[in-house]
């Protein structure tokens, strides 16, 4: 006997999905039957077939469906619509339409007699529907046939985004005019304690130190103090030993509250350890001048870059700028990283280099006063040459365009240069990439008059931009309130 069920049940589900889109749905359903159900509906189709022979006897068992409803409302025959809006940005919609074809197929076989039946089953699915309703108190079971109709209207709306992006642009203060300091200095020390007062540093917390030449120590006065204290040197007492100086002229103090003091006549840089009042000599030969690599002449000025692995050295009378590495100590070779060429005012020499600015998160270039050149330049370490960027070479003059002995130099983040113009008693201030300057200190003529300077040597700025000048001619230290 050959027994060939074949069973086909077509399943069409109609599923939308709203993720991110603007979407609206419609959809009307009718029952003929006395229940009006919800549009969740969970429907589960169990397809069983199950083939039996006993010789040439054969029963079939086929489709279990059971349909779950979950009843909102008792009503007569309804019509439902129920509208849903969804506001999101895209809709995707998925229709599946699933068919499954069963074919069964079994071969008896007797040992004298040999049957084949073939059986062709189609089997058509007829959904009974069970509803439960359960209302407050009475629980009604209904058995119907219903017929549901379902229209889907599935309205998309397309949405133009504009997205503005707004890119904050910031203009450098200098070229609006109104990057300006009060004119009128405020004394912060007098000539009842600095005597001859050259470079200044702040320090974190805006503690000021400020290197005095002819006093031979270097002060330090605390934020909002009125009194300064000795820091480094002995008053008044010029020396090389190890706990005295000679001509102080520049001071700096690091991240671990180490201080370095630039001891000129000595040629040498001296390095005080977390306070200590002794110093040891970090760069330089004690009291031995000369040009080999582990020597200086009449050190200036100094800076360190931000990660404080170098010291930058103007070499005054060599007429170089050498650096150091942090763990230097005395008889260390330094690495010259410009001039060296001699004194001179072409782009390849510096002529007394004394004042010095390096930022290299800002800049790759150091930038350097001479002294003697009259000039500004500014140099990629290790260059055999640098460019002159404000005054004139070699030429001395008073104008917005020249300078007379710059000693001094700071820069801030827009690379808009500070120079402290000593010859002419003012400081200058040369907007980025611009050789005309604007006077923000001084008045071009020496003077004691709080709004006048004589023979400037130092400058610095508090963490509010404050300004500060050593007046070396007038023994003090005057303070420019940033407007």
């Amino acid at each position: 006997m050959v027994l060939m069920p074949t069973t086909t049940t077509t399943t069409t589900t109609t599923e939308t999905t709203t993720t991110t889109s603007t979407a609206t749905t419609t959809e009307t359903i009718t029952t003929t039957a006395t229940t009006t159900t919800t549009t969740t509906e969970t429907t589960t189709t169990t397809i069983t077939i199950t083939t039996t022979t006993t010789d040439t006897t054969t029963t079939i068992t086929t489709t279990t469906i059971t349909t779950t409803t979950t009843t909102t409302s008792t009503t007569t025959t309804t019509t439902t619509t129920e509208t849903t809006t969804t506001i999101t940005s895209t809709t995707t919609t998925t229709t599946t339409t699933s068919s499954t074809t069963t074919t069964s197929t079994t071969s008896t076989t007797s040992t004298s007699t040999t049957t084949t039946t073939t059986t062709t089953s189609t089997t058509t699915t007829t959904t009974t529907s069970t509803t439960t309703t359960t209302t407050t108190s009475t629980t009604t079971t209904t058995t119907s046939t219903t017929s549901t109709t379902s229209t889907s209207t599935t309205t998309t709306t397309t949405t133009t985004s504009t997205t503005t992006t707004t890119t904050t642009t910031t203009i450098n203060p200098c070229t609006l005019n109104t990057y300006r300091w009060n004119t009128t200095g405020i004394t912060m020390l007098n000539a009842s304690q600095v005597t001859f007062p050259d470079e200044i540093f702040f320090d974190s917390s805006d503690t000021m130190y400020v290197a005095d030449e002819n006093s031979q120590v270097v002060w330090k006065l605390l934020k909002n103090a009125t009194t300064a204290t000795v820091a480094a040197g002995q008053l008044a007492s010029a020396g090389s030993s190890a706990s005295l100086l000679y001509t102080p002229v520049d001071v700096y103090i690091d991240s671990n509250n180490n201080m370095y003091v630039s001891d000129c006549h000595n040629s040498r840089v001296q390095k005080y350890v977390n306070g200590s009042t002794i110093g040891q000599t970090f760069a330089g030969m004690n009291s031995s001048a000369g040009a080999a690599l582990n020597q200086l002449n009449f050190p200036l000025h100094f800076s360190f870059d931000p990660s404080q692995t170098y010291m930058y050295i103007a070499d005054g009378n060599n007429n170089r700028i050498m650096r150091y590495p942090m763990n230097s100590t005395t008889g260390t070779n330094g690495t010259i990283v410009a001039g060296g060429a001699g004194a001179g005012n072409t782009n390849t020499q510096l002529n007394l280099p004394w004042g010095i600015y390096y930022q290299p998160t800002i800049s790759n270039y150091l930038y350097i006063t001479n002294y003697n050149g009259n000039s500004v330049m500014r140099w990629i370490p290790g260059a055999s040459s640098g460019e002159f960027i404000a005054g004139t070479p070699g030429t001395s003059g008073s104008t917005a365009t020249t300078l007379s002995g710059p000693i001094a130099i700071k820069l801030d983040s827009f690379l808009n240069m500070f120079v402290v113009d000593f010859s002419n008693n003012r400081v200058q201030l040369f907007c980025q990439n611009n050789q005309t300057a604007v006077t923000v200190a001084g008045t071009g003529t020496s003077g004691s008059s709080a709004t006048q300077l004589y023979g400037p040597r130092g400058i610095a700025f508090d963490s509010s931009m404050n300004m500060y000048i050593s007046d070396a001619g007038n023994k003090r230290v005057q303070k420019y309130l940033k407007l």
